[in-house]
């Protein structure tokens, strides 16, 4: 059997394990529109999707995964809840890694739950565990949602708690904010330059480029505000950092963060919800007191994931993507929802690095 044949035959096999857990197949188009659903993916995704011009559909996309056009095919027949896989081939351009594949296979299993969000998570995080174990790979969770409960609670500005959030999928750029807002990092020299201005607009250059007059004196006067607002708190800037650093087992880690909401309320909603997951984990099977949890975990994939992730690594193949991926995109449905929403959470598997790593049937 040549490898693409034994990959297909691998994608066949993993989707039949999730059509016998209650999944329906689906089987989203190759070709999906980019001007409504490009923006829904990271950066990362965004900057590598393949883009085409229809005379008569717009801009158009290969699809970069399946999650987006099931939930958007979900949400356009309304918000029940329901269970659906797929296997198939998406694309992604890998113009800064020539080795890696461009086109590839996912097998993925999406779930639409409202009753009990954190038994969803158990549930699909132990379906996809349950197939890899022959492998013996090495599981890393996280939550998104802790994180951005812990910026919802900080002690500043709208606007600046909205900066954070935008770039909580931004690592550097989050923590450069964060030095600029304690005062740690000064502003830089030609928005100083510029906020120093009496009547800035008078003294610029022609207008060039698609701003209007009112949209750079809106932007100038929002950067004065920012300016003008107190930094920080050092103490708001270590919990934060406490928070990032926490990187341990899930039980360890469980009672770290329950030790951080003391000082930080905000977060006790997302960690009394770690821990009815890590309950639900429990309950199915899953040896919790091992299971690795990092609150940085996630933060450079999908910007639709705004709760639980989870990703699958081959422990001596560090060369290796995860082997499987997802997490919980709740938000993703209220975008895609037109007034309708539902809580939802999926995971997608590469059978071709099942393949490659010996675990094929």
């Amino acid at each position: 059997m040549t490898n693409l044949a034994a990959i297909k035959a691998e994608a066949l096999r993993l989707r039949g394990i999730f059509e016998a857990a209650g999944a329906t197949p689906v089987g989203p188009p190759v070709l999906q529109p980019a001007d409504t659903l490009l923006d829904l993916y990271g950066e990362d995704i965004r900057a590598r999707a393949y883009v085409t011009s229809d005379a008569l559909r717009g801009e158009q996309m290969l699809r970069p995964d399946f999650t987006v056009p099931v939930v958007q095919m979900h949400m356009e027949h309304g918000a029940e809840p329901a269970c659906y896989t797929y296997a198939g081939e998406v694309f992604r351009r890998q113009e800064d890694d020539p080795d890696r594949a461009s086109e590839y296979h996912q097998v993925g299993f999406e779930l639409f739950d409202r009753e009990a969000p954190e038994a969803a998570d158990a549930r699909v995080f132990s379906e996809i565990y349950n197939i890899l174990k022959p492998l013996k790979l090495r599981a890393s969770t996280g939550d998104i949602g802790i994180l951005t409960a812990a910026v919802s609670g900080l002690q500043t500005t709208d606007r600046r708690k909205a900066a954070l959030m935008r770039h909580i999928w931004r690592p550097r750029r989050f923590r450069a904010l964060v030095d600029r807002y304690s005062g740690r990092a000064s502003v830089p020299e030609s928005r100083a330059s510029l906020l120093a201005m009496d009547n800035p607009m008078e003294q610029a250059a022609p207008l060039i480029g698609l701003r209007s007059h009112a949209e750079i004196e809106a932007r100038i006067a929002a950067l004065r505000e920012d300016a003008a607002a107190p930094n920080l708190s050092e103490n708001d800037v270590a919990l934060l950092d406490a928070i990032l650093s926490v990187r341990e087992t899930s039980v360890n880690a469980l009672e770290h963060l329950r030790d951080i909401a003391v000082d930080l309320p905000s977060i006790s909603p997302a960690v009394a919800r770690l821990a009815k997951r890590l309950d639900a984990l429990n309950a199915a099977g899953i040896d919790v007191t091992v299971l690795d949890f990092e609150a940085s975990y996630g933060r450079t994939q999908m910007e639709y994931y705004d709760g639980f992730v989870f990703g699958f690594y081959a422990p001596d193949r560090p060369d290796l993507p995860p082997v499987a991926s997802g997490g919980r995109y709740d938000a993703l449905t209220r975008q895609l929802g037109q007034g309708r929403e539902i809580p939802a959470v999926g995971g997608v598997i590469r059978p071709g690095l099942v393949v490659e790593l010996g675990g094929a049937a």
